[in-house]
């Protein structure tokens, strides 16, 4: 069963009735949507060109039935709990509301997916320390791991032996390190929380008729995202 279609049966109750009666009988047109988060606190809305190029790359490198639009949901918005996949980024303060950390709560816990990407690139900014610590509130203080690059994200579509560094962090943006690591939540086994101290957001924020330019396309460890989050 896919991620998506697990989703569908998990939301069940009270928090399905709450949602639009639209979304309740609608089936859905596209495999894939990509959904942003917003959240009451912080910068929310960064990397506007990113989406973009990664629904470029889904379309170009996969079968997927991709829906052409970003869709921003708020974070306090039972509706987010439907998206298979949902991002999260920022440079400022994290801090959820009640609303905001009962839905990122039970979204995680009944299959959802989250990618967070700190636009800071650091590990001592003020997004870093906040998200972490709502995190640790959450899931508990040892939750957020360090993820092994042999981790199945790492070949779900296109094979990486360690998660691509960002010209940010090459040049010494930051906090003048190269991560060679990304972190995250599991639950029940499964990779729920995917947390980038690599700014990648920033790295694919351009537009996306640009790409022809580059050697190699860096999008596509956002492909591979993307097809770990719908079938694991």
């Amino acid at each position: 069963m896919r991620r998506a279609d697990f989703l569908r049966l998990m939301l069940g109750g009270a928090a399905f009735a709450a949602l639009p009666r639209a979304l309740h009988a609608a089936k859905p047109a596209y495999d894939f949507r990509f959904t942003r988060l917003m959240y009451e606190s912080g910068n929310w809305d960064v990397d506007q060109r990113m989406p973009a190029n990664v629904i470029n790359s889904l379309i170009e490198y996969t079968s997927l039935r991709v829906d052409p639009k970003e869709h921003v949901l708020a974070l306090s918005d039972p509706a987010m709990r439907l998206a298979p996949f949902c991002y999260m980024a920022g440079h400022k303060l994290v801090q959820f509301s009640d609303a905001e950390r009962r839905n990122f709560e039970a979204y995680t816990r009944n299959g959802g997916f989250v990618f967070v990407d700190d636009c800071n690139h650091d590990i001592d900014g003020l997004f870093a320390k906040s998200f972490e610590a709502q995190m640790a509130a959450i899931y508990g203080k040892t939750a957020l791991k360090e993820l092994p690059n042999t981790h199945p994200l790492y070949s779900s579509y296109f094979k990486f032996t360690e998660p691509p560094a960002t010209a940010f962090e090459l040049n010494g943006w930051g906090d003048d390190l190269v991560h060679d690591y990304l972190k995250g939540i599991e639950i029940d086994g499964r990779l729920a929380v995917l947390y980038s101290n690599k700014d990648y957001g920033c790295e694919w924020d351009y537009d996306w008729r640009n790409k022809r330019w580059l050697a190699e396309d860096n999008t596509k460890l956002a492909v591979n995202i993307v097809m770990y989050a719908l079938n694991a």
